[in-house]
């Protein structure tokens, strides 16, 4: 259907707007759902009612949703299994041996920060490593979770998207090649891609911003009332095996996996992988791997192993549901044509083409912020901003730039987002309290990127 003017933004942010207020991701996004398929059915509160159900059975028939949801669940299998071994305490206690200066608020951020930037495989991973592994230390040396998961949310997404040779730099490579083979743009693929990097302003800011605020502990906004958790250090039996290779193999394993399932799934051509087939293949391969480490080093048995492996499912289920709804609030968004609406608003803007790269930057960050999706708005806006590259002679790699930091930073600060939703779960944050706390720096870096777009679009 046509979008519904300025409604097809308003539907979204009522969904923003009431996760904020109610706390409840889960309750907020199935009344946008609903409250969307009861426009799109013509306000029939049955039909609106059957397509939410409909629709969201309808999600399994896509294999890439499928494979993320098995993905999220054996995560959680993955991480319960490490911490029942023992692997967490042991990689812990080594640490506060080994090195003292890891043992320590600023150490447990930057453990974190650094896991985050050389893990750029993938941003659930990415997010997901780094908060399993700093949460025990951050919580042993008084850190807030919310300021852990503001660290793995900033280096999550924006180091996929400065170090991209992974699934994001596949779709941005194919949006750009698409976009020369159309003759919409000239120039060659790989180096417009490369040279962009330079100009993916937010993320290059984030960056700075995370490792200034380990540095000198700054605490803005509702940070400042973030808590720690409390640290329960359990006891260590007599004989327990509590070696940090329990943790670190099964880790080096599943991240491990994932470029040579990128390399296999694209027939020998890492970029050309499928993101959700390598993280799932990824995650089987650990379990595998940590079944048979464990019980032949006497670590668990058979029957500990799988109870596990259940609980660490359960505990995702919720997640799950948070995921999957997601999912379908980005269906019926583009049923109700929200993109488009943005998108035509831009086009008609009659304003200085010096101010387009902040522009895009502005509305690819309102697309991602309303939709929670940065590959979804890299998907609707690198064409047009290439078109508009195209037709008045702009620098390509800026326009580049700005599309990809618009929507990093969007999703960055999106309580629907699948990154933020991961990124609270994986540090053991309350999910509305790491939307809040981690806004207010998002927002500063949106602020200078903005800037430093208005600068370099009248100077190129």
């Amino acid at each position: 259907m046509e979008n519904l003017g300025v409604f097809s933004v308003l539907i979204p942010l009522s969904i923003i707007i009431l996760a904020i207020i109610t706390k409840d991701v889960v309750v907020s996004l199935l009344s946008g759902i609903f409250l969307g398929e009861l426009v799109i059915h013509s306000f029939h509160p049955l039909e609106a009612f059957i397509a939410l159900l409909d629709g969201f059975v309808g999600l399994f028939s896509d294999s890439w949703i499928t494979k993320t949801v098995l993905f999220a669940l054996l995560v959680g299998s993955i991480i319960k299994l490490i911490s029942r071994s023992g692997g967490v305490d042991g990689f812990v206690n080594y640490l506060s041996q080994k090195d003292k200066g890891i043992d320590s608020p600023k150490g447990a951020l930057f453990l974190a920060y650094f896991l985050g930037i050389v893990i750029f495989i993938e941003s659930s991973i990415t997010s997901l490593v780094a908060g399993t592994v700093a949460k025990p230390l951050c919580d042993k040396n008084g850190v807030s979770r919310a300021k852990l998961a503001f660290v793995c949310d900033s280096t999550s997404a924006p180091v996929c998207s400065l170090i991209p040779f992974n699934a994001w730099g596949a779709l941005l490579l194919g949006l750009i090649v698409t976009a020369i083979s159309d003759k919409v743009i000239a120039g060659e693929g790989v180096p417009l891609l490369v040279e962009s990097i330079l100009f993916n302003f937010y993320s290059l800011i984030i960056l700075v911003m995370v490792l200034l605020v380990i540095l000198f502990d700054i605490n803005i906004g509702a940070m400042k009332e973030a808590k720690a958790v409390p640290f329960k250090e359990k006891p260590i039996k007599e004989g327990t095996h509590r070696s940090p290779l329990l943790m670190v193999l099964p880790l080096v394993v599943l991240i491990a996996m994932v470029p040579i399932s990128l390399y296999y799934t694209g027939d020998g051509d890492i970029l050309k992988g499928s993101g959700s087939t390598s993280v799932f293949y990824a995650v089987i391969t650990t379990l595998i791997f940590t079944y048979v480490y464990y019980l032949i080093g006497g670590y668990m048995k058979h029957k500990e192993y799988f109870s596990a492996l259940y609980e660490g499912i359960a505990d995702m289920i919720p997640i799950v549901l948070i995921l999957l709804l997601a999912f379908l609030i980005g269906t019926v968004i583009k049923e109700i044509g929200t993109a488009n609406y943005i998108a035509t608003q831009m086009q008609e803007l009659h304003i200085s083409i010096t101010l387009l790269p902040a522009l895009v930057f502005l509305v690819s960050a309102l697309t991602a912020f309303s939709t929670g999706t940065s590959w979804g708005t890299f998907s609707i806006m690198m064409p047009i901003s290439l078109g508009l590259a195209g037709t008045f002679d702009l620098y390509i790699p800026l326009m580049i730039g700005a599309v990809v930091s618009g929507g990093i930073f969007g999703d960055h600060v999106s309580p629907i987002s699948d990154t933020t939703i991961i990124s609270s779960m994986a540090s053991g944050c309350d999910h509305i309290e790491h939307v809040r706390t981690q806004m207010p720096y998002a927002l500063i870096g949106a602020f200078f990127a903005t800037v430093l777009y208005l600068i370099f679009g009248f100077w190129m």
